[in-house]
């Protein structure tokens, strides 16, 4: 497919070129000779093959269809180069710009459009129109530069938007696992250190009864302590917070990673950053843990440095060990099966990245990982300045060439009046405007202001320049700018601004919500922006129309004036409408990508912590139905004096935590319904958000009881999930407290929240328990549940269970 549009599009020219000429003079009679159509017909195979191959070789490319144009533009006839020449650079530009970096496409679009000036004045001298043709000139290639930067950015988007999806999928398939390994762990600990311990305590004391007979009180003590704190412990595995504090982080495993490697006396220094959980920080420990396994095994005693470093578009890791000591004995040397190297790939491989490994210059062995970063977005690599700088040189050589024959431009050919001719206006009334439409992202109101401004300049510059051509030409080309920042206007109103939430120490939003609107009040914000939009396309058909119809009077019309007027308004309106429509259009078919993409995301997060959720309510229902009650006999017997009985509770509430562990290896064996997530699930939903490269954090103050009534814990969890799955790039803070009577979720950092659509789902969810819903400045979002509902709903409590 990719091979028939690069063919496509080189044959479309040379018809096109075909019909200008020769094809234009045939049809009035006027044959070409035949060593012209010779000519013609190598400069169009020579562009045809370059355009063919232009994606391969975009700059060679490009340098082959301008000079091959060139040259055939001086034995053939005036038109005969105009379709290769205009429309054939313009598509190598606009492939240079998709294919090439930013800088690379703007280089050879100013290299170009300079060129091509000083060739012109080379052959033909300086005249009047100059300055027009450099406008025009720039304008095309500029604009195909653009359309091609444009694309490469939608590309980039897209690529990293299917990056993001397909780490979320699986992540989807990682939580219930790693959720099932996380309890299978703490209750191995926790029958391990504390179960194990009361049995053998206690059957110590039943030996020494007779000899000892303190020990007996002192294990009947233990063991009541002891069931209390093993309670506790199962407690938090069943709800454990959802704070990050609370489970050793990536950062914290690699570094104990590599502390475990200097007590085999291996030589390791660490510089690590920060790393989310998930796929991104389980193949980074596993790359980490291969590399420092294999320097123990074949280079005992060497110094090795582990670098891994997070960043917005990667994350490298990097292990490098310097050559062996002389004289150390690699006694692990054939204990290696050869597999480690393909499980260095396949790690890497499912993380979304690669991992490459060899021998440095020193004699030391590197293994070099590039994973994803937090955005997820396709690694280029930078040039380096040299490279630039060999850029620059060669296009500035290119550029100064023409003026080699410096003896072809005459004196007589150039104007030898004293006036500035309109060509030179017209390049600063563009270069003005190019100036404004870079600095309408970030100053919008000056933008417009300069681009107005510059438009009532054109009639003058054409007064003053005694220009002589077309007269709707200069208005038009100023038209053309202001309609371009017409149609970017509806995307930059659309995207909301990058602001972080302030949250004090103890969680809470620092600023709150100085003006405060119901859930029935929709926020204006949307409504002010499209206002706004609609007045300037209104103040840019006035501007455009008074200066198109001063263009005209001044150079003088049979028309009657009101139909000067007519006609300059109509057109100008229907510019404006057309480019103010066209920005909309894009702007919505984005938002409505970015919904499809965000409901997808939010369905895969909503699937991953359900099934989480189902297996912790799995395992905990086998630590209600056994341990814990067994645990509880046994504190029982204990604060009755009964050793005997003790040492019984003690030993079957270990044989059923050693049940429930197989029971927890084997998984989940049978379908069966997945309960509904309450907050106890939270610390899920953070995991999975911060496994896709969200950064949230979750707190809960000690107000929050422990069990709340179930409508109210159901609809609060699908609020927070709601929420947080509305987040951007920035950090989002969920906090939840209760006051009076009243759950409070205040959220930061979350400014899709304010969307309709967002703001309609929440609403609907509050609105069944009397809550409200308010939201304030910087994607702050706050929501109010009354915990006075009916609790003991047979139906409710059933449906929860």
């Amino acid at each position: 497919m990719n091979r028939t549009d690069d063919r496509l599009f080189p044959v479309l020219l040379i018809c096109a070129q075909a019909v200008v000429w020769p094809g234009a003079p045939l049809v009035r009679g006027a044959v070409p000779p035949a060593s012209a159509l010779l000519v013609a017909a190598l400069v169009a195979g020579v562009v045809t093959a370059a355009l063919a191959l232009r994606r391969t070789r975009p700059v060679a490319t490009l340098v082959v269809v301008a000079a091959a144009c060139a040259l055939g533009a001086g034995p053939l006839p005036a038109g005969a180069m105009a379709v290769l020449g205009t429309a054939g650079a313009a598509l190598a530009l606009f492939t240079v710009a998709t294919e090439r970096d930013s800088f690379t496409a703007v280089l050879c679009v100013v290299a170009l459009a300079a060129w091509q000036f000083l060739q012109g004045i080379s052959l033909h001298g300086l005249s009047d129109r100059d300055g027009l043709d450099l406008v025009l000139t720039a304008l095309l290639y500029a604009a195909a530069c653009g359309a091609g930067l444009l694309v490469r950015r939608t590309r980039r988007a897209r690529r990293a938007a299917e990056q993001l999806l397909k780490r979320a999928e699986s992540e989807r398939h990682r939580l219930p696992a790693v959720e099932r390994r996380r309890m299978e762990r703490e209750l191995h600990d926790i029958s391990a250190h504390h179960l194990t311990a009361v049995v053998v305590t206690a059957g110590a004391a039943l030996g020494l009864r007779d000899r000892r007979p303190e020990l007996a009180e002192e294990a009947l003590e233990f063991a009541g302590e002891t069931g209390r704190e093993v309670t506790r412990a199962l407690g938090a595995v069943r709800a454990p917070a959802p704070s990050r504090g609370d489970v050793p982080s990536p950062e914290e495993r690699l570094l104990g990673l590599a502390a475990g490697f200097r007590r085999l006396d291996q030589r390791v220094d660490c510089e690590i950053d920060p790393l989310p959980d998930g796929a991104v920080a389980e193949a980074a420990y596993g790359i980490v843990r291969e590399a420092l396994t294999n320097v123990a095994r074949y280079a005992p005693g060497a110094h090795t440095r582990v670098l891994c470093r997070y960043g917005d578009t990667r994350t490298d890791v990097v292990v490098t060990s310097t050559p062996p000591s002389a004289g150390a004995v690699a006694h692990g040397a054939g204990l290696g099966g050869g597999r480690g190297q393909g499980f260095l790939r396949s790690r890497a491989r499912e993380a979304g990245g690669t991992v490459h490994s060899g021998p440095t210059a020193e004699g030391g062995w590197e293994v070099r990982a590039v994973l994803p970063g937090r955005t997820a977005t396709t690694v280029e690599p930078s040039a380096p300045r040299t490279y630039r700088v060999a850029q620059v040189v060669a296009a500035t050589g290119l550029v100064l060439q023409p003026l080699l024959p410096v003896l072809v431009i005459r004196a007589e050919d150039a104007s030898s009046a004293a006036r500035v001719s309109a060509g030179v206006f017209f390049a600063l009334l563009a270069a003005g405007q190019a100036v404004a439409l870079l600095w309408l992202r970030r100053a919008p109101r000056t933008a417009y202001g300069m681009l107005l401004g510059l438009a009532l300049l054109w009639p003058v510059a054409m007064a003053v320049g005694n220009y002589s051509g077309p007269v709707l030409l200069p208005p038009a080309l100023s038209l053309l700018a202001t309609c371009a920042a017409l149609a970017m206007e509806p995307t930059r109103t659309a995207t909301p601004r990058k602001g972080r939430g302030v949250v004090s120490k103890g969680g809470s939003a620092a600023r709150g919500i100085p003006h405060e609107r119901g859930s029935d009040q929709p926020p204006p914000a949307p409504a002010r922006g499209h206002v706004t939009t609609v007045l300037r396309t209104v103040f840019t058909v006035l501007v455009h129309a008074v200066a198109a119809t001063t263009a005209v009077l001044d150079r003088g019309t049979a028309a009657p004036i009101w139909a000067v007027v007519a006609g300059a308004t109509v057109g100008a309106t229907l510019a404006g409408t057309a480019a103010h429509l066209a920005g909309g259009l894009r702007t919505r078919r984005r938002q409505a990508d970015r919904r499809a993409h965000d409901e997808r995301l939010a369905a895969w997060t909503e699937e991953a912590v359900r099934a989480a959720w189902t297996e912790r309510r799995r395992i905990a229902a086998g630590l209600e139905t056994t341990v814990l009650a067994r645990t509880a006999d046994m504190v029982t017997e204990a604060e009755a004096g009964r050793l005997d009985a003790t040492a019984t509770r003690a030993r079957e509430a270990l044989a059923a935590m050693r049940t429930l562990l197989d029971t927890v290896r084997e998984g989940e064996t049978g379908a069966e319904l997945r309960p509904q997530p309450t907050l106890q699930a939270l610390d899920l939903l953070a995991h999975q958000l911060r496994a896709t490269g969200r950064d949230i954090e979750i707190r809960l103050t000690d107000r929050v009881p422990e069990r709340l009534p179930t409508a109210v814990d159901l609809a609060a969890y699908r609020a927070a999930e709601t929420v947080l799955a509305a987040g951007g790039e920035e950090p989002a803070m969920l906090e939840l407290d209760v006051d009076n009577g009243t759950l409070t979720l205040t959220a930061t950092g979350v400014p899709r929240a304010a969307d309709s659509a967002v703001r309609e789902r929440l609403t609907t969810r509050v609105a069944a328990l009397g809550g409200t819903l308010t939201t304030g400045p910087q994607g702050t979002v706050r929501l109010r549940l009354p915990l006075a509902v009916t609790q003991d709903d047979p139906d409710n409590e059933e449906r929860h269970r």
